[in-house]
Order: structure tokens, then sequence, then C-alpha cells
């Protein structure tokens, strides 16, 4: 009995040239997996054999065990126009629901979750199944009295249980041999094929990327929705002959397996390199990193940024590194010349007391020195470290909220911000000058997944969420921005379901200033070096995008050759 065609090279072969040449795509290896698994279903992953008994033999035994079950068959075969895509000669297209000997979803025991046992029978949900089997890490337990009442509904050792709702629709596992009674909830689907050795065919297929894709266009209802039995039984099956499903699963062990190690290999490189780019870039803010070790670390850091930074969180990492050291004195070089900060809080206390309208202001405008020993880190000589309010005008008297609802009725003229920044537009302005505005409450200030301080400017709305501060200048307000998108608030924050940094809290918070010109001179670097960092993301954006563009065309191009070695075969 010879082959009926031979392939020029191994799956092995063809699956680690893909991988050399697209590693660093972010989803190369689910790709992968999703590519060899439609290989298989499609009859491109192992050679045929002329020896081997036809599917429609299959489908003959498969359809007398069925009658011997007394089932019969609602589901009309398939339409050639209904067919997938083209199958080797010897395989067969036909359902679901053709080939089982149950398919279905198990039910709610009576009395819900109040029967669940500390120890009895598995009942298995949705998190128990998974694609690489069952976890049993938070499963449920009924009693044997409960497990018999729940007729039809039992689990047999080789079933294939099918999550059939929510966002884990469409995962898939197999009951282990020698499993042991057990039952399943509504959520999942149990499929149970008619014949013994198909299970690992059909679980491979289950997860092939055109079967899950009827998995999800056949749902139905809305919010959590779910994969009914009629449409379950419907979806098409690509059925090679039983010798051929074995050797389609043999093959799919070593080639899965091969892809397990690559992507373990894949995630020590980026844990190594994850500590690498963390300890190069901590090494910089360390408190024992001495003035001498600071150029050697940064000069290491700068040097080798494309080789450490290769993911956009590494980026975000870097940024706050730049933010720390600018904020510690160590960005730029301190000036002699520099007119010394102590100088600065004379200024700022002028400031504010001419702008004093009230003998509150006039008290307000007094700055009150905090000791080096009460700072949270050292500063350089011509810095000072104040008190956040003591140094800033408050303005949080003058903002006005709207409601989403007025605000549908008015006009979108001017920005109108919140706790994170615009968040909307209307027909009026409470403030027309560049202010320091800095989220009061929400989960950023915890998650920073964006700046806290930030500058508006123009004529804009601020509602009662966003602190409005004054100050000396614009570059003044930005320093004092950089200085706390830089720091550690949680120790200013109120409140973990609803996080809130109130003004009293905000007013505490110890600022190192320095000098005006070295302020300067600070945001100028910090603006450079942002920059960069946004030239980093977008190298990183357009290579991870090449990658994704590449790996589409070589899967293509692979499923096209395949196509072509057997038609020249």
């Amino acid at each position: 009995m010879g082959a009926k065609n031979t392939m020029t090279t191994t799956p092995e072969t063809r699956l680690l040239d893909l991988y050399d040449r697209v590693a660093e795509a972010p989803d190369a290896i689910e790709r992968l997996r999703k590519f060899v698994l439609d290989l298989a279903v499609r009859g491109k992953l192992v050679e045929q054999d002329e020896g081997d008994e036809p599917a429609g033999e299959l489908l003959k035994r498969i359809s007398e065990k069925r009658k011997q079950l007394d089932l019969k068959c609602k589901k009309s075969p398939l339409a050639s126009e209904d067919e997938p895509f083209q199958l080797p000669e010897n395989w067969r297209w036909t359902r679901v629901g053709a080939i089982c000997a149950k398919t279905g979803s198990g039910s709610t025991p009576r009395g819900g979750k109040s029967v669940y046992k500390s120890s009895g029978i598995p009942f298995l949900r949705s998190q128990n199944v998974h694609n690489d089997g069952l976890r049993m890490d938070d499963v449920a337990y009924i009693d044997q009295h409960t497990h018999e009442r729940m007729i039809g509904t039992g689990v047999l050792s080789g079933d294939l249980l099918l999550n059939i709702t929510g966002g884990s629709i469409g995962r898939c596992a197999q009951v282990p041999e020698d499993f042991g009674d057990a039952n399943v909830s509504q959520h999942v689907a149990i499929i149970r094929p008619a014949i013994r050795g198909l299970e690992r065919y059909l679980h491979n297929l289950i997860l092939a990327p055109y079967f899950q894709s009827h998995i999800l266009s056949s749902q139905t209802g809305a919010g959590r929705g779910g994969l009914p039995k009629y449409r379950m039984d419907t979806i098409p099956v690509a059925l090679p002959p039983l010798p051929e499903q074995h050797r389609i699963v043999a093959k799919l062990d070593e080639l899965m397996a091969l892809l397990d190690r690559l992507e373990s290999t894949r995630t020590k490189r980026e844990t190594t390199r994850d500590r690498l780019t963390t300890a190069s870039l901590t090494r910089l803010t360390a408190p024992d990193t001495t003035e001498e070790d600071f150029p050697g670390h940064a000069r290491f850091a700068l040097e080798n940024l494309e080789e450490l930074i290769s993911r956009p969180e590494q980026i975000k990492v870097l940024r706050q590194t730049i933010l720390n050291l600018a904020v510690r004195g160590e960005l730029v070089e301190q000036d002699p010349a520099d007119e010394p900060a102590e100088e600065l809080l004379k200024k700022i206390a002028q400031d504010k007391e001419h702008r004093a309208v009230s003998a509150r202001d006039r008290r307000a405008s007094l700055i009150k020195p905090i000791v080096s020993t009460d700072a949270p880190f050292d500063i350089p000589l011509s810095w000072v470290w104040a008190a956040f309010g003591d140094i800033t005008i408050s303005r949080d008297g003058e903002r006005v909220p709207v409601s989403k609802a007025e605000r549908e009725n008015r006009a979108k003229i001017y920005d109108y911000y919140g706790a994170s920044g615009v968040i909307d537009k209307i027909d009026g302005y409470l403030f027309d000058r560049p202010l320091l505005l800095i989220g009061e409450d929400g989960a950023n200030l915890i998650n920073r997944s964006t700046p806290i301080a930030f500058i508006a400017r123009g004529k804009y709305w601020v509602n009662n969420h966003a602190h409005v501060l004054d100050g000396l200048d614009e570059e003044y307000l930005r320093f004092l921005a950089l200085f706390i998108n830089a720091i550690d608030l949680k120790p200013f924050v109120t409140g973990t379901a609803q996080p809130k940094m109130n003004q009293a809290k905000m007013n505490s918070i110890p600022v190192a200033l320095p000098p005006l010109p070295e302020q300067h001179r600070i945001l100028a670097t910090v603006d450079a070096l942002m920059s960069l960092c946004n030239q980093l993301d977008s190298a990183l954006d357009g290579a991870d995008s090449s990658r994704a563009r590449l790996l589409e065309v070589l899967l293509h191009d692979s499923l096209a050759q395949e196509a072509r070695n057997r038609a020249a075969a």
C-alpha cells in the first residue's frame, strides 16, 4: 500500500522556518498553533494512504452504531456549496450531530449552588474546561443523590466538553480515561462520538479556526449569549479515514510540543530581557547609586536601548525612569551660576501675596520649610523642599460641575475637563489661562494609566474631579506637573474602591524644587527624551505591524504551497 503523495519538507521544518522569520510577532506562537490545526483539518499535515479505509466507510459504521442506539439523523448532509473548503478525495464532510451518540448541554442541580459540597461527584463548570484539559482547582461537588437525579448530563471518559456560553465559549477539553463519575453545568455541552477512537481528532478539529468561527457565528441571545444544541449539531465536520486521524493526532502532538518548547524559550528570553531592562533602569535611581557610578549606568542604558526595549510596557518603565531622574536632580547638571531655589521660594511667596484678596490668602502666602530629615530622598544642594500647598495657588473654588444630561443640551465649543483630561465640550468657560490640573479621584490615581497632572490651555471648563492650581508661570506649572507624575501618590490617596486625593492630602505632598533655570533645562531634556520614547513606541508599533503582516503572508503562502505540492503529486 503506497502513499498517495509525498511532502518535500517535513512539517517540523516548515514550522521552524516560519517561526524563525516571525518569532518577534506578538502572537506568533498562537497564530502558528492555529495554522497547524488548520493544516490538520484540511488534510495537509500528514500523507494520505490509499490503503486506508475511506471516510465514507467510517460514516457507514457510525450510522449503523447510531441506529443500534435508536438515534435518528435529523440533519441533512452538507450540500457542496456549504462545504467550508475542499477535502482530500478519501475524506468526507458530515455534521456534529451525525457522528455523535450524544450532544447537548448540562443542567443546573435542583437547589442551585446551595447543593454544592466540599467533596463528592465533580460538577464541571466552564471554568474547569480548558483546551489543554480539565482544571480541577476550582471544581464544585455534588452528592450521589443529586448526580443520579440529573438524568442525561452525566459525563463518560472520552467525552468532549465544550463551553457554550460567555467569554470562554469555544474552549474544549477531553475527559480523561478512568476519570470516574462527573456531571456538567448548563454552560457546558457534552459531545460524545458514536464510536470510540474519534475523540482526539474531533477535539483538535473543534479547536481549529474554521470550527471556532462556526461556534462564534452560531451564538444566539444577547449579553452572555450561547450556542444552542440545534446549531451545534449542524456545524460541519471534516472527517478523515480513522487511520489518518490517528496519524494527524500523533503529528499534532509533536508539533504542539515543539511550539510549547519555542514558547518556553521565548518566555525565558523575554523574562531575561525584562530583568536586564528593569535592573539597568533601576540602577539609575537606586539610593546607593553614586555620582561617580551614574554616568556609566546612564551610558549603558542609552547605548543599549534597542536591545533593552522590545515591548510597550518597557517603554512605560523608561518614561517613568526619566521622570524619576528629573525630579531627583540626576537628569541634567547643576549650574553653580543658577540662583538657588531659596530665592525662588521668595518669589513664589511674593507672587501669592500679590494675588491675595483676603487675610486667609495672605496667611497662605507663607512658605514653611521642610527639613531634609523629613524629605523622601536626597536632592542637590541648590534645590529646596517645600509643601505643594505652599508653592501653588488653589482655584478649586471656581470649579463648577455640569451633569452629562445637561451638557447634552449645550453647544460643544470649549473643552470640559475631568480627572483625566478632556471628557466633553461645553458652551462656556471658567478659565482662560494655562493652569495645572491634577486628578482628584478615580482609579487612575493608583494604576496611573494616564498622567495624573497636566496643563490645560486656552478657554476651558473644569468639573469637581480635577484640582485646579495656579503658580508663577506656565513653565513652573509644567515642572510641578512633571513632579506629580513622577512620584508615588499612594500615601496621599484615601479609599481603595473609590480612590481620592483631597486638597489637604495634595497640599501636604513634599516637592523638590530646583532653581528656575534648572527647571527649564530639565523640562527641555525631558521633552527631548519623551520624544525619543514616542519614536521607540512608533518603531515598536511599526515592527509589530510588519511582523503581523509578514506572518499573515507567510501562513497564506504556506497554505498555497501545500496546495501546489498536492496538485503536482
